[in-house]
């Protein structure tokens, strides 16, 4: 009767490892168009609109416009150097830009200028979770010092249609101590993050810089090493 139960529970487990790898080859990597160089507002321009979106559409974002985002983000603009639209420190390319869609998670290729299938499905609310609640305190003239109670959790903003998480490898800088890494993987995205959000100011998209995430989710969905360091995300999309 072991020998049995033995067998069935390797022939289930056979089936399931068999249909994750058919998921995960379904995922396909996205080749991305040629960056439109010519569209956009002004600079002056763009700061002057620039602002945080608290609501999106949940309509798809076109080919062209996801394409141009991530070159703005961080794409090869001097090829012969291999360097980017945003600066690295010791041109480590240290920080990469994942994007969380509907069907799948992709990380972007900036040498070949497309996005790379990670992992299959709708993750997309382990980046836009609930925001924790602020708390509020008695006033010091009630002669209670007691915090009071903290309102609910603020909801989530609206799903828009992309969220891009930038994550750092301190692995990939070829000198410095670990304090060191960790800050310029900080400063690198916080540049990323910069483009991202002058590139929608100039385009009519609409974002926002975030801190907030399920990073521990994040890290076990990536599989990410301790070297990787979860930093900012950006939640991307049209206008509600």
């Amino acid at each position: 009767m072991s020998r049995v139960l033995s067998c069935l529970f390797v022939t289930i487990t056979s089936i399931s490892l068999m249909s994750s790898g058919l998921l995960a080859q379904e995922l396909e990597s996205i080749k991305l168009n040629p960056p439109d160089l010519a569209r956009g507002h002004p600079f002056m321009e763009a700061l002057s609109v620039k602002a945080s979106a608290s609501e999106w559409s949940d309509r798809d974002l076109s080919l062209q416009d996801l394409s141009d985002l991530m070159w703005a983000a961080n794409g090869l603009n001097r090829p012969d150097e291999d360097k980017t639209t945003a600066s690295s420190a010791m041109n480590a390319h240290d920080v990469d830009i994942y994007v969380f869609m509907k069907d799948g998670v992709f990380v972007y290729d900036y040498r070949n200028h497309e996005l790379d299938a990670v992992v299959g499905g709708d993750h997309r609310s382990a980046v836009m979770m609930r925001r924790p609640p602020r708390p509020e305190t008695v006033p010091e003239d009630s002669g209670n010092a007691v915090a009071a109670d903290a309102p609910a959790a603020a909801a989530p903003p609206a799903e828009a249609a992309i969220q891009i998480v930038l994550i750092s490898d301190s692995d990939r800088f070829r000198a410095g101590t670990n304090e060191l890494k960790y800050e310029w993987g900080a400063i690198g995205a916080g540049i990323i993050s910069q483009n991202i959000s002058l590139f929608c100011a100039a385009t009519g998209l609409k974002t926002r810089p975030r801190a907030s995430m399920d990073k521990e989710k994040i890290k076990d969905l990536l599989k990410l090493k301790e070297t990787q360091y979860v930093f900012l995300n950006h939640p991307v999309g049209y206008a509600k």
